[in-house]
């Protein structure tokens, strides 16, 4: 049985030079979008904390996976039409190119999503 990860580095030294890049500019754009957000594996799998989880990604046999959960797939629904999707995740194959700009949009929705549930939760 595989152990999971410590951190990102290590998920990423497990998978193909190619892959080791993608993975890492995804980690990029998702810093940038959120750089306040704190980094960890969850799931096994590199992920970004906030006020609650953000986002996660994941490398598989010919696509990266990105998981917003439910409401950051259907906010970009029309932008993500494109890719294979589900209700929480989309699949971004290894033969396009990453759609950077996009993931850092659904990743400020994310950050905006936290901070207005955090709001609401403290008036209550």
């Amino acid at each position: 049985m595989m152990t999971k990860p410590k951190d990102f580095y290590e998920y990423k030294t497990s998978y193909p030079e190619e892959t080791q890049k993608l993975l890492e500019r995804l980690r990029v754009t998702v810093k940038k979008a959120a750089p306040q957000a704190e980094e960890v594996i969850s799931y096994g799998m590199p992920a970004f904390k906030l006020n609650g989880m953000l986002v996660w990604f994941a490398a598989h046999t010919k696509h990266i996976g990105f998981y917003p959960g439910v409401t950051g797939i259907v906010a970009f629904k029309k932008e993500l039409s494109i890719y294979k999707n589900a209700k929480g995740s989309v699949q971004f194959p290894f033969d396009k190119p990453l759609p950077l700009e996009l993931v850092a949009k659904i990743v400020e929705f994310r950050v905006n999503e936290n901070l207005h549930r955090l709001k609401t939760k403290k008036k209550l």
